[in-house]
């Protein structure tokens, strides 16, 4: 049912669409950068003011960009859809007829979905290094504290942040799955991904929050800059790791909960 499941989700003209603006707006950064150039401001602490120095310094800039809402919008959309689609369609109760119990077509869907996030995060890392590098070339890193990484060095580390990255994007795969099991269309399940995203950041920057921003889901979703600007401690991407495991589960078990008792028919 798996290989079922992404031969027809990697032939939809969604899947094109989606894919397409991962791997193109890196692209159209990138023009925008090597058009666009000015004098560097000493003050502007971000990888764009760096990036037109090394090809390698793109994907940092790529995934810092894309990764805070486009992303959660494609990931949103390939896990909102992975039941309500069905549901929507009236084939839900088709695929159940089959001697394919509820809790196997929810797990192979859910594979399915994280693929395809996967795949979606890693086409920002792709398609930057290679606008990158054919615009900017291959030399070592400039951070924006003015340290120096090697190519080898910072191609190791852009594909630490890239599966980083990948990994923050579970919690929102597991809510807008959550969602897709209680609705019928995906639009909820992505208007939920997207939406919880922004309150968690709107929250995040009221920094007399104090600790209880750490609860956030978005709170160290840029852990992995430290690995670059010196910017905090690497340690908190452990935190990062360990906060989207209950979101995971509580999502998911919700999920599971609800879909089994749910009436197919109605």
């Amino acid at each position: 049912m798996i290989a079922v499941e992404m031969r027809k989700q990697a032939f939809r003209l969604r899947t094109y669409i989606a894919f397409g603006l991962m791997a193109g707006v890196p692209i159209i950064m990138t023009l925008a950068l090597e058009f666009g150039r000015r004098p560097r401001n000493p003050d502007e602490q971000t990888f764009f003011a760096v990036a037109t120095h090394s090809g390698l310094t793109i994907p940092l800039a790529a995934l810092t960009s894309v990764s805070t809402f486009l992303l959660v919008v494609v990931v949103s959309l390939f896990a909102g859809g992975a039941v309500s689609e069905e549901a929507g369609w009236g084939s839900l109760r088709y695929l159940l007829i089959r001697p394919v119990t509820r809790s196997r077509l929810l797990r192979d869907k859910l594979i399915v979905a994280c693929v395809m996030s996967f795949v979606a995060t890693w086409l920002i890392t792709i398609s930057s290094l290679i606008a990158g590098i054919l615009f900017f070339g291959l030399h070592p890193v400039l951070t924006p504290n003015f340290e120096v990484f090697s190519e080898s060095e910072a191609f190791y580390k852009i594909v630490i942040a890239t599966m980083y990255v990948a990994y923050c994007m579970t919690g929102i795969v597991a809510l807008a799955f959550m969602i897709s099991t209680m609705t019928d269309t995906t639009l909820g399940a992505v208007a939920a991904g997207v939406g919880i995203v922004i309150i968690s950041e709107i929250l995040n920057a009221i920094t007399t929050l104090g600790n209880v921003r750490g609860f956030l889901i978005t709170h160290h979703w840029h852990a992995w800059e430290a690995m670059f600007y010196g910017r905090g401690s690497t340690s908190d991407m452990i935190d990062g790791l360990l906060l989207q495991i209950p979101y995971v589960v509580v999502f998911l078990a919700l999920g599971w909960w609800w879909f089994h008792r749910r009436d197919i028919l109605a």
